[in-house]
């Protein structure tokens, strides 16, 4: 006869062990960060324009041919689509109208704290990559960004890495450079919101327009202009014009458009 095999019971040691691995990963789930099949990452992309939306799609379905990808033209549409399904990778535009890129990304991570969100802007100035990545974001992308590039920031985006250019790698290494000489430039000293109030100014919005943009009122706004030409030792609008022009900086908020 063949002796009877004892089949051996898994340890209490070991059942917990499972549940708090079990706990775990549904915290994370419910976080943003459910684990990602690579092969069907679920995506969604958040641009003001719709040939923009139409091209990172093409070519994320290109390398991802399983994926789910969702879009969205705004920051308000990008939120409610947030809380609709759950997401494992955000491609978002820095520069739209209303709320901006950094704004919605401070949102995002205050909600979603592990989903990882990739910036992408038209312009690749470095300060706003600098600002992206300490607001939270995996990456940061411009818009002329060969294909490769994309999706090599998406496929280290989702394995929970952090994508930089060797551009924006080499820019950030001169940047610390300069900080820790002392040479750190004027406008780098502004919060998220003065620097685009700053932008705003820049481009040759009046106060009362900029309020009605962003929602705030003009007595803010007011507060915010006075307090910017300060920390950058400016007289007026025209000198911060002057400024902007002279260091190459981006206009944080993008006018508003009906087309797409």
């Amino acid at each position: 006869m063949q002796p009877k095999v004892r089949k051996r019971r898994p340890s209490p040691k070991r059942l917990v062990s499972a549940r708090a691995v079990k706990h775990r990963e549904e915290r994370e789930h419910a976080n943003g960060a459910s684990p990602v099949q690579v092969s069907a990452p679920r995506i969604l992309i958040v641009d003001d324009h719709a040939v923009v939306r139409l091209g990172l799609n093409a070519v994320l379905k290109q390398e991802f041919p399983d994926a789910k990808i969702a879009e969205a033209s705004n920051a308000q549409e990008a939120l409610e689509k947030s809380w609709a399904g759950k997401w494992d990778l955000v491609f978002l535009d820095i520069c739209m109208p209303g709320r901006n890129g950094l704004e919605l990304l401070k949102e995002l991570k205050r909600q979603f704290p592990k989903l990882p969100v990739l910036v992408i802007s038209a312009n690749s100035e470095e300060d706003l990559a600098v600002r992206a990545l300490r607001g939270g974001a995996a990456g940061f992308l411009a818009k002329d960004s060969p294909p490769a590039e994309w999706t090599t920031g998406a496929r280290k985006a989702l394995s929970g890495g952090k994508y930089i250019t060797p551009w924006l790698a080499e820019k950030m290494a001169t940047r610390i450079e300069s900080s820790a000489n002392g040479d750190r430039a004027p406008h780098e000293s502004l919060s998220d919101r003065e620097y685009q109030v700053m932008s705003m100014l820049s481009a040759g919005q009046t106060v009362k327009e900029i309020a009605a943009e962003i929602s705030l009122s003009i007595k803010t706004i007011s507060t915010y202009r006075t307090r910017i030409l300060e920390k950058m030792r400016l007289r007026n609008n025209a000198e911060l014009m002057r400024y902007s022009v002279q260091n190459g900086l981006a206009n944080l908020t993008a006018p508003i458009s009906h087309a797409g």
